[in-house]
């Protein structure tokens, strides 16, 4: 399937790649397909910024990441009927993505690690849904990534 996009003008997308959201994104409730873009080579890195792309307006991308980067103890509480029309989650088959707010100033760049992207990579199916534990809508990645390289030394 050919796509027009905004960020990387009309790219080629596999159809096995198109993942469907029925409720869209929280303000976005009409686009229902998407597509994950980002860099094979700097994926294998941490924290590693990818775009969730719109099939249906290619205008519209959003950056995001995986959380457990910045945060790895992040294990949300989800009320599972939120999660029943992804089909049956396994720890193989989920795949979790938050979105990505950057800054002009890097040091207050965030993620929003109270509604993740939960997508059953299996089925191809997504939603974006408001977690239940108290995590912040804007956690900084600057600080999260300065305190994980300070873990590691």
């Amino acid at each position: 399937m050919k796509a027009d996009t905004r960020l990387f003008g009309r790219i080629d997308i596999e159809d096995e790649k198109i993942i469907t959201l029925e409720g869209g994104m929280i303000g976005f409730p009409d686009l229902k397909k998407f597509t994950l873009i980002f860099d094979e080579e700097k994926e294998k890195k941490a924290a590693s910024i990818m775009w969730f792309q719109s099939m249906d307006e290619p205008s519209v991308a959003f950056p995001v990441m995986h959380p457990n980067e910045l945060k790895p103890d992040y294990n949300p509480t989800v009320n599972d009927e939120m999660l029943i029309p992804l089909g049956t989650l396994s720890e193989e088959n989920t795949y979790v993505l938050v979105t990505v707010s950057a800054a002009p100033d890097v040091k207050k760049t965030s993620v929003n690690l109270k509604a993740p992207i939960v997508i059953n990579t299996e089925t191809k199916k997504g939603c974006q849904i408001i977690v239940e534990d108290d995590y912040p809508v804007k956690f900084n990645v600057y600080e999260a990534l300065q305190s994980r390289k300070k873990a590691e030394e």
